[in-house]
């Protein structure tokens, strides 16, 4: 059952929110207690134990499931069919759903989670059971991965042969109204992927200046309102301090010019993204994830990454084109010995889902795929 809501809201909110009046909060009378669910151990992690009526992994789906299966399992498969003597590390474990479906394909590959969502960990925990003997999930941010396969007993060079990154925040964080990714839930305003960091998005509403707020708004959101929306930001917390999501985007909707609010998506959309990248850190975590990443991979080995919103891409497409370029100085005639690409492109630019899929699967809308294979180095190309 429901908690309604006990606090009132402004009507540009329940305009885009006309359910919000009555929804499910840990602020409502009883709504905790809804919330609640029993914790049980399983090999030294907490695992979740979810309401016999809801999905096991917070109804995810795992975007192009099969696409990364198709590219990754030739890496993993080329000396034994099962998989066997293979290690796969997936870079953003969320609820699974991923790996799931490698270690059910594959009986005999070794599997690295990372995640650096605690409560992923314990769903994830709980939804790989089975495969417990041929897992290990590390709590890391992604760019921890150097780190993650040192304590997995791996070198950080040339020691795994599968890598997957699916980017953003997840599903499973996404249907959590009380972590506060959603502009379409009301919230507390956190928005940590990992509940133990410090920085929070009310933290940053609240004490950044209105430069620095500018600064966020523009470059993690791609908002060209940047400017006017700070400004805002500084004169209503000077009434009072922002806590709530509701109260940011009741904000928006006064801040946004309406033409504007009529196209491009949700007005919320830019300033949720903002904010979620810069509490996270994570394009700086992507910049140092990726290329740890290719090195950790033996030859033959193959990395694939989903993104989905520019900003990611960029940071990804920028880092695949150096790792598939030549190193030979421009204008000479032939490729000097040791300075052939280390890797080459699986994919034609980004891939893109079908309509399938998107059907399917409505939050793999906006996703681009790239996939590259590194190389011998000393024949410059791909073993057979």
């Amino acid at each position: 059952m429901h908690a309604c809501a006990p606090w009132s809201l402004p009507e540009p909110t329940l305009a885009y929110f006309p359910n919000a009046r009555c929804v499910l909060s840990d602020r409502g009378l009883g709504a905790r207690a809804a919330l609640q669910v029993g914790r049980r151990s399983l090999g030294g992690l907490a695992v979740v134990d979810q309401p016999a009526s809801g999905a096991s992994d917070f109804g995810h789906v795992p975007v192009l499931a099969q696409r990364c299966f198709e590219l990754l399992a030739p890496a993993l498969t080329r000396h034994h069919s099962d998989g066997s003597g293979a290690v796969l590390v997936d870079a953003t474990l969320g609820a699974g759903g991923h790996a799931e479906r490698f270690l059910t394909e594959l009986p005999g590959v070794r599997l690295i989670g990372l995640d650096r969502d605690s409560t992923a960990l314990d769903i994830a925990a709980g939804r790989l059971a089975p495969f417990a003997d041929r897992i290990t999930l590390v709590h890391t941010r992604y760019d921890g991965i150097s780190e993650a396969l040192a304590e997995s007993g791996y070198s950080a060079a040339e020691s795994v042969d599968g890598v997957l990154f699916d980017l953003g925040v997840s599903s499973m964080q996404l249907d959590r109204a009380e972590r506060g990714f959603a502009y379409a839930k009301d919230a507390p305003l956190d928005m940590r992927m990992d509940p133990t960091s410090p920085l929070t998005a009310a933290d940053i509403l609240n004490t950044y200046d209105e430069a620095e707020l500018a600064r966020i708004l523009h470059r993690y959101g791609e908002e060209r309102f940047a400017r006017r929306i700070a400004a805002q930001i500084v004169r209503r917390r000077a009434r009072a301090p922002f806590t709530t999501t509701a109260e940011l985007v009741a904000l928006l909707y006064e801040a946004i010019p309406a033409p504007a609010r009529r196209t491009g998506g949700h007005p919320a959309k830019r300033t949720f993204q903002a904010l979620r990248i810069a509490v996270n850190d994570e394009l700086d975590s992507l910049r140092s994830a990726v290329p740890a990443a290719l090195d950790a991979l033996r030859v033959d080995g193959r990395i694939v990454v989903l993104a989905y919103q520019s900003l990611e891409d960029r940071i990804v497409k920028r880092t695949f084109a150096d790792a598939t370029a030549s190193r030979t100085p421009p204008g000479l005639p032939v490729e000097l010995p040791g300075h052939e690409p280390r890797f080459r492109s699986l994919t034609h630019g980004a891939e893109r889902p079908d309509a399938t899929e998107m059907e399917h699967n409505p939050r793999s809308t906006p996703v681009r795929l790239r996939a590259l294979q590194r190389v011998d180095h000393a024949r410059g190309k791909a073993r057979p």
